[in-house]
């Protein structure tokens, strides 16, 4: 008898795919759709009546993973997890930027929506593993499961999955983690699936593309308040609210024909307080180690004392050759090996070994020549 798969079919090609690769190997597959964001639920949730929220994309995406399925002969299903992805991403997510930093909701959603909520229902289907259209791969072994970064450089997702468990991954699978983003594309066009130049999604996770500004004053007002040059501690312009910038950003500032060029260095989210510099960026900007806080290592065990890695400090960097300690069951003091530019508190870091993805956790401090750097 052949092993049960629950897939996640999103409607792109990558999850199309996926499905023909688990299909052509043996499996049982079962492909279900995850509804999980409802723009006109979340916005009576909040009691707010107006919504300027367009209609999702989602029906859309439903519709081609239909197509998919249909085409593959493969049974679809669908299921709401809307309530958990409020309560357990969306409700962080404006947390953290009401906070003034810049969190990455894909990978809570990945930690609570698509390999917790997701692998339970699957679970209740009798699923031998479920699995999704990750660019990862990971090896099933008889002590630890260890996953490795996706074959494609370029579209590597390890990063986006540093918070999965031992249970989390002994009972997934990464169908197309061994190809690159070319074969996949070809392997739809020679199937002629209906989604096989379908453009790759972009976005916050399952909300899909808009305008993030306008996205979300629905949900946090927005408040201006002063853009000051961090070195003179002199006002010089008027930010649309904090929350819409990030640490090294140098466009969209508006204060254009005061010297400059600037860029942002720091917020200080009591006073409403946009920080800005000009001139060396170096200056403001290089950070020599950091506290990293909720860290997950995927591994049962943990490095005694100080271990060499490497690290990324948001997706796509390259990798960063680093020194960590455990210094709590969850907390990495890590110190780099060289400087590094706008390490930014709220965002990731995720921990390499060669091809190994060892896990991650939250920029919570940045130091440098051991004095941290309070404006971030």
């Amino acid at each position: 008898m052949s092993q049960r798969v629950v897939l996640g079919l999103s409607g792109g090609v990558d999850s199309a795919v996926a499905a023909y690769m688990l299909k052509k190997q043996g499996y049982d597959v079962i492909c279900v759709f995850m509804r999980n964001w409802d723009s006109q639920l979340n916005n009576d949730i909040l009691g707010n009546p107006t919504n300027n929220d367009p209609v999702c994309s989602q029906e859309m995406d439903y519709n081609d993973a239909k197509a998919v399925a249909d085409a593959l002969g493969l049974e679809l299903k669908r299921v709401d997890f809307i309530k958990e992805y409020w309560d357990h991403v969306f409700t962080y997510f404006l947390d953290e930027y009401g906070k003034g930093r810049t969190p990455n909701p894909d990978i809570l959603c990945n930690k609570e929506i698509k390999f917790k909520a997701f692998l339970q229902y699957a679970e209740e289907l009798d699923a031998d593993y479920i699995a999704t259209g990750h660019y990862a791969r990971v090896e099933h072994r008889d002590g630890d499961d260890v996953m490795l970064r996706g074959v494609d450089g370029n579209k590597d997702q390890t990063y986006f999955l540093c918070q999965l468990n031992q249970h989390q991954l002994k009972k997934s699978l990464f169908p197309i983690g061994e190809l690159t983003k070319p074969e996949v594309r070809q392997i739809a066009h020679d199937l002629h699936l209906p989604v096989a130049d379908k453009k790759d999604s972009t976005g916050i996770c399952f909300i899909g593309e808009r305008d993030f500004r306008e996205f979300l004053k629905n949900y946090i007002p927005a408040k201006p308040g002063k853009i000051v040059d961090y070195a003179t501690k002199k006002v010089i312009g008027e930010h649309q609210g904090i929350m819409y910038y990030t640490i090294g950003q140098r466009r969209g500032l508006e204060i254009g024909g005061k010297g400059g060029p600037w860029f942002v260095i720091g917020k200080e989210y009591d006073q409403n307080i946009l920080y800005v510099a000009s001139g060396d960026s170096n200056q403001w900007l290089l950070s020599d180690e950091a506290l990293i806080t909720g860290v997950n290592w995927i591994s049962s065990t943990k490095p005694e004392g100080d271990f060499d890695c490497t690290a990324k400090f948001r997706y796509r960097q390259k990798d960063n050759d680093v020194s960590i300690r455990f210094i709590n069951e969850d907390t990495i003091y890590v110190t780099f090996k060289k400087p590094i530019k706008a390490v930014t508190p709220g965002q990731a870091a995720v921990f390499y070994d060669g091809e190994v993805c060892l896990g991650g956790g939250t920029i919570d401090k940045v130091y440098h020549n051991n004095k941290e750097l309070e404006y971030l």
